[in-house]
Parts: C-alpha cells; structure tokens; sequence
C-alpha cells in the first residue's frame, strides 16, 4: 500500500463519513478521530522511529478511559481493543512546505470582510513547526474572547501545576470532638453518582474507606462538618448565578448539578459544598456511620488526623474535558489550582494574575491581555489572535510536552464537543473533521482557535476573533468557513 500523507489520510476518512447521512456513527467518527489523534501526537513528540510517540501508540491501543476526554472511549467491560496496527503517519512539519503569506491572504482576504463577522474582527495563522505567523489581520488587537479564554487557562495550569497533578478531597477526624470534617480541594468533578463515566473522584469511595477507617477505631457516630477554607473571595461569579456555572467552591459534587447531565447548562444547588456534604453524610449513614444532624461548615484545625482521600482525574484529563465541553466549572477550578501553584490568592482576582504570571514565564504575547475569570464568561476579559496563535503554538511545541492536552482536548469539527453540530452547511464542510478547535460564543462575540493540517500536510495554528456579529449562527459558520479554508488550502 502506498505511503500516504497525514492529510489525505485524514481527509480520506472525513469524505467518507460526511458523505453518509448518518456520519456521527461510531466506525466513522473513530476512524477520523483516531487520524487526527496520530496527527495531534506527532505534533507533540517526542516521537519513536515510525513518527508516533511512544507513550500515545500504547495508550490509543489501550483507549485508556482516562484519555482523549469526550472524543469517545471505550465503556467499563466493553471488549480489550484489538492490537495498534504500525503507525502509517509521519509527524507533520519540516518534510512539507508550508504556505505562503501571500496565498494565505488571497483565501483568507475576501472570508474575512463578511458582513456576518460583525464590526470587528481580528485574525491570526501561525506556522506550528517554525512559530512564524503566515496572517494577520489586527492580531495584536485584545476582544473579548469568551470561552477561548479556556486556552489560557489550560496552558497555565499545565505549566503551573504539572499534567500529573490530581486534586485531592480528603477527611479529617478531630479526635476529642469526635469531628469528621470533609476537606475540600477543588474538585468540582467529584461525583457522588453510582455511575462514574468519567473515573473521577467518588465521594462514594471516600465514604467507604472513611467509615472503614472511623468503624475499625469504634467510632461509629460523628459530627460532620466540612471545609472550603481553600479558596479566598466572592463564590459568585460576577455575570451572577447562571445555569452554566455553579458557585465557585473548593467543595461540589457533579458540579452542584440538580439532574443528571454531565455538561452544558443545568439548575445548581444555591450551596454546593453543603449539597456536597450532605450526601456524603447519607452515604456514611449507609456504611454504619451515623452523623449528628445537618453539616455545617467548619475548618480543620492542624491537630485533626487524615483519614482517607481520593484524587480527581489527573490535570491533563481535567484539561481535556474543560476544553472538550467548555466546561466552565472546570474552567474555574483549574484557574485556582493555577493560583495555588503560583502563590496567589485563591479568588477570582488571584487566579487572574497566576494565569498573566504563567504565560509571560513562557513568553507568550501579552500586550492587552486581560484575565478576569478562567471560563470566558466575563466580558472583562481580554486576549488577542496572537496569543491565543501562541498559546496552540507552544503547545504543539516538542519541548513542552506537558501542554500536550491542549491539543488532544480540542474539539473535532463535525464530530466532538462544542463543534459537534457545526460544519453541516455545505460551505463549511469540508472542514469536517480536520479542524480541531475550540469555540467561544457570547451575544455579540463569537470566536474560534484550533489547529489543522493542511492539504500539503503542514500543521497550523489559527485564531480567528470576531465582535458585534448581527447574528450569533451567520457569524459561527463564517468562522467555520474560514478554518475550513486553511484546512483545504495548499496556499503556495
């Protein structure tokens, strides 16, 4: 069989599952998944003698449930996968030509003056390989960037926190009060859910090793109380109480959601730690550990002695989720951990500044930035197409592998996440599972950030930024339009 290019693979697969009616079955939307996956890895490195990274080959034949969040994976007792064939894609990069300024302008040019984008808008496209940006059109400008303001957040708490880093919920006991305080550290994917399809923290499993602990001492009643002392300043955040967020609060379970779901909007509890401590004292109550009436909040004191803890997904599988969904909650928790990391102040203002401080360690383009929250829900935020161009660049980059799952996070048009509904206009579909990106929407301001590999098989970053769009859909499939466009384009 011969040798073939990681985009005409790619693309091979896209044109075959677009031209179904039914293109989001699983054969198909695997089949570019995984494509786009070896892409994504080759662009990470470091990589062995066939062009895949070593790590990932082996995780990929695995399908790790704790990998590539969202993009689909395989369900607890479902058969082994079968053995990963020889990798067939050679990173991308150096051995093809990129495209040049001028061609890229002559595509990009006429997509961008449309009356759909609004007033103002702004555009960046980055050579991944070199750094070098290929287009721009007012790119240092700072908009408002709405949920690709996750970018930042992601690529800070990466680099602050470390990939591996897991959250910690834990139990305390003090002794002579005979005081079980339940400790929050900032794990809003604590579940209590007897279904946990996302291996996260269970508030069940810390309810059986605590009431296996306190039971094996003879204590088989206590006062619960619990701590959120980790974070500092106002839970609310400053858009109000909103059904895409919950109270920011070092303690929640499911997101202090009031239904099922495990993404998009939903009612919260009005006090997610209290929800979150009462169910952990019916649990205990089902374990032979009765609690004196309600919870309340209370802080453990430096006499109290652990007894047990789980730990959330690591950060990386955190970041994937965030940026998969949009999660804001998420979004919210990993800005604090990157606080905690940088020795700020666990609050909203204090997140914002450990964010700025991260990004400038790695040189990334700040003029103008502004970082008010870590979801993109505050207009107060402010970030250029330069450096959301930058903060995908040095994720792409070999020497920071730690950033990786900014890349495997992203969004696969047509297929994952916040782009699972989109490319369907026949204009825009022939990005349909090439581009990887992430979106943000409020009224007014759309946007779009992501990566592709175009038709030569060079890998490229792109940000595209747009305010007072008269029409949020007109706007999105502009967007579309455009990263479709680098996607299909030689350019040369």
């Amino acid at each position: 069989m011969p040798e073939l290019k990681a985009s005409q693979l790619v693309k091979s697969a896209a044109k075959t599952v677009a031209g179904s009616k039914t293109k989001h079955v699983t054969v198909g939307a695997t089949a570019v998944g995984l494509a786009l996956a070896a892409v994504v890895v080759a662009s990470a490195g470091p990589w062995d003698a066939s062009g895949q990274r070593k790590a990932e080959a082996h995780r990929a034949a695995s399908q790790e449930a704790a990998g590539g969040a969202d993009h689909g994976r395989r369900s607890p007792g479902a058969p082994s996968a079968a053995p990963s064939a020889p990798a067939v894609l050679a990173a991308p990069g150096a051995s093809v030509p990129g495209p040049t300024e001028r061609a890229l302008a002559d595509v990009l040019d006429p997509l961008l003056k449309d009356a759909a984008l609004g007033s103002h808008r702004t555009a960046a496209v980055v050579d991944a390989v070199t750094g070098k940006r290929l287009y721009g059109k007012s790119a240092g400008d700072t908009l408002t960037p709405a949920s690709t303001t996750k970018l930042a957040t992601a690529v800070a708490a990466l680099s602050a926190a470390g990939p591996d880093h897991r959250i910690a919920t834990r139990t305390a006991l003090e002794k002579d009060a005979k005081e079980l305080v339940l400790i929050g550290g900032g794990d809003p994917t604590l579940t209590a859910r007897a279904k946990n399809p996302y291996d996260a923290a269970s508030l069940r499993t810390l309810a059986d090793a605590t009431a296996a602990a306190l039971k094996k001492s003879g204590t088989t009643e206590v006062t619960l109380s619990y701590d959120t002392s980790l974070y500092s300043g106002p839970t609310t955040h400053p858009i109000g109480p909103n059904e895409n967020l919950a109270q920011v609060t070092a303690l929640m379970a499911d997101e202090a959601r009031l239904d099922d779901s495990n993404s998009g909007p939903a009612g919260r509890a009005a006090d997610p730690a209290a929800s979150a401590a009462r169910k952990f004292a019916d649990l205990l109550r089902d374990r032979g550990v009765r609690t004196k009436g309600d919870p309340g909040p209370g802080k453990a004191s430096g006499q109290a002695e652990d007894v047990a803890k789980v730990e959330s997904p690591p950060l990386s599988a955190l970041v994937e989720r965030m940026l998969t969904h949009s999660d804001n909650d998420i979004a919210e928790a990993l800005a604090r951990q990157t606080a905690i990391a940088a020795d700020e102040s666990h609050s909203f203002d204090g997140a914002g500044r450990a964010v700025d401080k991260q990004l400038d360690k790695l040189r990334l383009p700040l003029s103008g930035a502004h970082f008010a929250d870590g979801s993109g829900l505050d207009r107060a935020d402010k970030i250029s197409a330069d450096l959301l161009t930058g903060l995908l660049a040095k994720a792409a980059d070999p020497a920071h592998p730690e950033l990786r799952s900014v890349l495997t996070g992203l969004p696969v048009a047509g297929f994952t996440g916040t782009l699972t509904n989109r490319y369907e206009d026949p204009a825009d579909a022939s990005g349909t599972g090439l581009v990887r990106a992430k979106t943000g929407t409020l009224t007014g301001v759309n946007t779009l950030a992501g990566t592709v590999v175009d038709a030569d098989g060079r890998l490229l970053v792109f940000a595209f930024m747009t305010e007072g769009a008269p029409g949020p859909q007109a706007a999105q499939a502009g967007l579309d339009r455009l990263a479709s466009s680098v996607a299909n384009c030689g350019c040369r």
